[in-house]
Parts: structure tokens; C-alpha cells; sequence
């Protein structure tokens, strides 16, 4: 396949023949659970099938139906092993690449949104695209100032085509729910529609990017790409080489796992904080590990044979700003109250806290101790001063809260997630799944201590910000 397959009937008859593979597959379990195949193993087998055909149907119809793979790819460490295992290389393929359109197209609109000398604002153009996603693709490319510049291209009638995956998607999205235990995907697709608008404005991503751009610019940690040019469906930036994220994760050494971990959490925190907008769309497509030679000049050549760098020599790169929460006072202080109460243990102050937030309705009526148990194995992670994230971790806590017989079950379907939450929430859990993909071993709580308002006492927050 070539091109964005735009046409409604075409797109709508590949995404319904997922349920119809579903059932098929429920027939053929049936048949295995008389043939006396335990549930379970008979469970695991429909789950991998499942996945096969879904992860194959959404990169090959890019538009909504890749970007809800996208987002789910970063869950894959919630399976057990022997799931997950067998096409964890078609979720990475998703997170860095999808066919490409043809080159004619991509000509097309560069002439119809740059003019049509186009040529002429390049010295340099690859029509090889050197990544696709949901809904563009990127061309390597020299600026004609003698900058290496990425070119972002949308696809035409991707907006349409957005559009159309996601509420296909949204009418069975209860049967893809066993691919990911404890995750209800119906609000994600819900999600993803309502930022379409945004994702689509290149407008929008530019400034997003150009704020970020102008904060991280002497930023030892972070290196973010600044906008070189913008006009509707092209986005020029800066060029940046270095590790792709899902190289890290498959072939990295345990330095540069860790390494990009604690970056990865370090710009979760303080991006907000710094520039009041939250990176909304954190899969390891959008990174990549940076040696600091080549951090040192953006654009410069980096990636091949830097794998001997020690811990300190490795900066984040991030990438498509296209989706963020605007958060003018950074992450709610909320979130770090609610979160250094639960550690502490105060129960009471925390399902208050809850209530007050609208994480608890009014009409439910819950037991602060039975919520501070709830709470307290999910942020494991920022109890200690460090603490090594794995796929076994995450997928503890998705078979806890899966299973119908146990309490932390019961007592989620009673919890409510506010809408103002929601983003903070998905962007949260997506790194955190990501972290788990890497096997990092962080000092969450160090960040959490220094970007996270309300993660201190309140007499602390304000010497804690000042000395960031």
C-alpha cells in the first residue's frame, strides 16, 4: 500500500472486519475450551491473534487507526510475556514508520503550500521519507541557509480520514479492551477524536514547539528542535540525529536505558512546570538519545558508533508537538499533594482531597483506607529514592486492577477520572509504560521533588521552584 487510503467505504471495510475477526477468533476458543485447552492458555492464544490482525489493519491505514496503535503500543509491557513477545517488533514498527505516500503527493503539496519554486527554499530534498506517522511524514532535507532540516508533510484528507477511524473505532472498542488489562480504551478513542482540531493545525505545533524550543535551548538534558518555517501542512524544523527511542529499548546498554529513563521523566515534569504546556503524545517515536557532541550543534551527525558514552553523555531529543495540554500553572498541585499524602500514609486527607477534585462523585461512598490501599502500589515508583521500572512491574499492577475477583478491581469502577485530568492522566501512564519498555532505573521522586508542585510540604514548594 502507497498511498492514504482516503476513500470511506475502503478505510470502513478494513476496520469492520476487526469485529468480525474477533468473533471468529471467540468461535475458535470455544471449539479449543471443549477440545480442553485451559482458559487461560486458550485466553493468551485469542489475545496474540487479536493483536496480529488489529496491529496490522492500523499501520496500514494510518490516519486515526495508527494513531490509537501508537497509543496503545506503549502498553504492550502490560501483557504477559508470552503475548507480547511475539509482535513487540510490529508495535515498534508502528511508533517509527508506516507506508509511505507517493512522491507526486508529497510534490503536490509542497507546491500548493510553499509555492511552486519550492525547490528553490532547499538546497537539498529527500523524497524518501525518513519516518511516517498518523498523519504526515517527514523528508529529510537542507534548508537553503545550509541548515539540515526536517519536512513534516500531511497527508491530504487525513483530517477526514482521522475523523472517520476514530468513531469506526469508537462503536467496538469494548472488544479491543482484553488486549490491554485494566484499560478501558473507549475514553482513549474519545480522547484522540476531541484533539484532532489541534494535532491537524500546524499552526498550533509550531508555537508549541518554538516555546519548548526557546526554554530548552541551553538545557543540558533536553534538545528540542526549533521551527524554521510553518505554513499549512508543512512544518519545517531544525534536524536532530541520535538513537530512536525503540532502538533503546530493543538493543540499548542498561547506561542508556537509564539514562533516557530519567530524561523521559525529567521533561514529563518539568515541561510543564517551564513552559506551561504538557508534550501530550510520549512514544518512543518522538525521542530519541542524543551523544553530546552531536547535542552540542543541532543537526549535526550523531547517532552511528556513540553507544560507548557513559551516563553523562547522552541528551533527550524530543519531537512532534502537535499534541500538548495547555497547563498555565503547570500540572496541577493536586497531583503532588494527593501524591506525597498517599506516601505519608494520610488517608483521610487524601480521599478528601479525591472528593474535593471530583476523582470521587458525591453519590459514592468509599472507605479512605481501602482507597489509600488502592493507590499506594501504583506509585511505588515515588516512594524510593530510585526505582527500576519493568514490564513484570506494570504488568502486576494491569492484572490487579483486571481482575474482577480482586478488591483494587471493585473499588476503580467506582473512581471518576474529571475530564481536566484526562490528557495529564493517558500522558502519565503512557510514560510510565515507556519507562517500563526501557527497564529504567530512575530517581523519580528527585524530579518529582523539584518540578511536581505540591509534591513537598507547602512551606517547601516555594524554595524547591526557585532553586530549579
Amino acid at each position: 500500500m502507497s498511498d492514504l487510503p482516503r476513500k470511506a467505504v475502503t478505510r470502513t471495510a478494513k476496520l469492520a472486519a476487526l469485529p468480525l475477526g474477533f468473533a471468529g477468533r471467540a468461535t475458535w476458543g470455544l471449539g479449543k475450551r471443549i477440545g480442553g485447552k485451559s482458559a487461560e492458555i486458550v485466553g493468551r492464544e485469542l489475545q496474540q491473534r487479536t493483536a496480529d490482525q488489529l496491529f496490522k489493519v492500523l499501520g496500514e491505514l494510518k490516519g486515526g487507526a495508527m494513531k490509537l496503535g501508537q497509543a496503545l503500543s506503549v502498553f504492550e509491557s502490560a501483557l504477559p510475556e508470552e503475548v507480547a513477545g511475539p509482535y513487540r517488533a510490529a508495535l515498534t514498527k508502528l511508533q517509527e514508520a508506516a507506508p509511505p505516500m507517493p512522491t507526486r503527493t508529497v510534490h503536490s503539496v509542497l507546491e500548493e503550500r510553499l509555492g511552486e519554486e519550492w525547490r528553490d527554499l532547499f538546497l537539498e530534498f529527500e523524497d524518501k521519507p525518513s519516518a511516517a506517522a498518523s498523519i504526515g511524514q517527514v523528508h529529510r532535507a537542507v534548508w537553503h541557509d545550509g541548515r539540515e532540516v526536517a519536512v513534516k508533510v500531511q497527508y491530504p484528507g487525513a483530517g477526514e480520514a482521522l475523523l472517520s477511524d476514530l468513531n469506526q473505532l469508537s462503536r467496538f472498542a469494548r472488544m479491543l479492551g482484553p488486549l490491554i488489562p485494566g484499560m478501558d480504551i473507549k475514553p482513549l478513542i474519545t480522547e484522540l477524536r476531541d484533539r484532532v482540531s489541534e494535532e491537524l493545525d500546524y499552526e498550533l505545533e509550531a508555537q508549541a514547539q518554538r516555546e519548548h524550543a526557546r526554554e530548552f535551548a541551553d538545557d543540558p538534558d533536553v534538545v528540542v528542535p526549533d521551527v524554521v518555517h510553518q505554513s499549512d501542512q508543512v512544518l519545517v524544523t531544525e534536524w536532530i540525529d541520535g538513537i530512536p527511542m525503540a532502538d533503546v529499548i530493543t538493543d540499548g546498554t542498561p547506561e542508556q536505558r537509564d539514562r533516557a529513563g530519567q530524561l523521559l521523566a525529567r521533561f514529563l515534569f518539568s515541561g510543564p512546570a517551564r513552559t506551561g504546556l504538557l508534550h501530550a503524545d510520549p512514544h518512543p517515536g518522538n525521542f530519541r538519545l542524543i551523544p553530546v557532541e552531536a547535542a552540542d550543534t543541532v543537526g549535526a551527525e550523531g547517532g552511528e558508533g556513540a553507544e560507548g558514552g557513559s551516563v553523562g553523555q547522552w541528551r533527550l531529543g524530543v519531537l512532534d508537538f502537535g499534541t500538548v495540554d495547555r497547563l498555565s500553572g503547570g500540572l496541577p498541585a493536586t497531583i503532588g499533594a494527593s501524591l506525597r499524602m498517599t506516601i505519608e500514609g494520610e488517608a483521610d486527607a487524601v480521599y478528601e482531597l479525591l472528593r474535593e477534585e471530583g476523582f470521587v462523585k458525591d453519590s459514592i461512598d468509599l472507605d479512605a483506607n481501602e482507597v489509600l490501599d488502592y493507590l499506594l502500589p501504583i506509585i511505588e515508583p515515588a516512594q524510593a529514592d530510585e526505582f527500576t521500572f519493568s514490564r513484570a512491574w506494570m504488568r502486576q499492577q494491569a492484572a490487579r486492577i483486571a481482575d474482577i475477583r480482586s478488591p483494587a478491581h471493585q473499588l476503580g469502577k467506582q473512581l471518576n477520572l474529571p475530564p481536566s485530568y484526562l490528557l495529564i492522566h493517558r500522558v502519565t501512564l503512557s510514560t510510565i509504560g515507556v519507562l517500563c519498555q526501557l527497564g529504567a532505573t530512575v530517581r523519580l521522586r528527585h524530579e518529582l521533588e523539584e518540578w511536581l508542585p505540591g509534591f513537598l510540604a507547602d512551606d517547601e514548594v516555594g524554595e524547591a521552584a526557585a532553586g530549579a
